[in-house]
């Protein structure tokens, strides 16, 4: 019986030891919930590599031939919404560099701007708003210029140059304006076009700057730098003009066309840009077509960027108090 009982308890003894058996699973479960944990440990570094790709940005301000790299990657491949943002952008940059920016043609009624604008083809505004004021002064209005004898015109307008093309435009205008609009310039696109030597180019600034209508004055500076920023690869203005409006709201068509033209006159330039003055260098395509050195760069600047006197006899009080300063007259030293 001592045996049997011996036996009986031998028989239990493995019984209490299968006890820590049933805890060796939780046992393996516990790693199972620790490895997961141990392998996030290397995301928590991820944020260094982020730090090293901002680096790079905040430097281009600093370093003048940055810009090179920032913008190579803009023009191809870059979608719609990308090339209207930066074309926005460009455009708001713009605004606070030239918040004067103005028609820089002397006029004070329509009638004078489009005269003032035919003849400013193939010459400069400052020439023309040299010669302007004899020939209001002696033609004030359209119907004193359509009786106007050619040569005496021609002689006041010679200093524009092709000044007898001028003379049979502006004469033919005027004509037109009493025969047509009983001495009045028309506020309509289609009537403007209608006129000697007024295109839509001409039409647009009569149209922006005298009417208040939304236009854009797609002149030889417009074109070189809307083509030079990538927002088109059109070379005819109708077709430059329409790729250009699809970028912005038309409410900005007037003031963009001020802001491109005075940034081409001042800083884009056709032969030497002053890309190493230029305020949105970070933005251009074009960068390093001009000089980069900022000291030499600033040397090619033009008018009040310069120093110098600007394009119009009688500016707005807007462009004198920030620092412009009036052209002086025809003849003057």
């Amino acid at each position: 019986m001592r045996k049997a009982a011996a036996g009986k308890k031998a028989a239990s003894a493995p019984a209490k030891k299968a006890a820590p058996s049933k805890k060796a699973p939780a046992a393996k479960k516990a790693p199972a919930k620790k490895s997961p944990a141990r392998k996030p440990a290397p995301l928590k570094k991820a944020p260094a590599p982020r730090k090293q790709l901002v680096a790079p940005k905040k430097a281009t301000a600093s370093v003048p031939a940055a810009p090179a790299k920032t913008v190579a990657a803009h023009p191809r491949g870059e979608s719609r919404t990308a090339l209207v943002r930066r074309a926005r952008r460009i455009n708001r940059e713009l605004a606070e560099v030239y918040p004067y920016a103005h028609p820089e043609l002397d006029f004070d009624n329509p009638f004078q701007l489009v005269v003032a604008t035919v003849l400013s083809a193939q010459t400069t505004d400052l020439r023309v708003n040299q010669t302007t004021p004899a020939l209001f002064a002696k033609y004030p209005t359209p119907e004193e210029l359509a009786a106007a004898n050619p040569e005496e015109v021609e002689e006041i307008l010679r200093p524009t140059g092709f000044f007898r093309a001028k003379t049979k435009s502006v004469i033919g205008l005027s004509k037109a304006l009493v025969e047509q609009f009983g001495g009045e310039v028309p506020g309509r696109l289609e009537d403007l076009v209608k006129l000697p030597g007024v295109g839509r180019k001409t039409a647009f600034v009569v149209l922006g700057n005298a009417f208040g209508r939304p236009g854009i004055t797609v002149d030889t500076h417009f074109q070189r730098l809307v083509r030079r920023w990538k927002w088109t690869d059109e070379t005819d203005p109708d077709k430059i003009e329409a790729a250009v409006g699809a970028l912005f709201p038309k409410s900005d068509w007037t003031d963009l066309s001020h802001h491109v033209i005075w940034h081409g006159r001042r800083i884009c330039h056709a032969r030497k840009p002053a890309c190493g003055a230029c305020p949105i260098a970070p933005l251009c395509p074009a960068y390093g077509e001009g000089e980069t050195d900022p000291e030499k760069a600033t040397k090619l600047l033009k008018y009040e960027k310069a120093g110098q006197p600007g394009q119009r006899l009688k500016p707005p009080q807007a462009y004198l108090d920030a620092g412009g300063r009036a052209a002086p007259p025809l003849g003057a030293g």
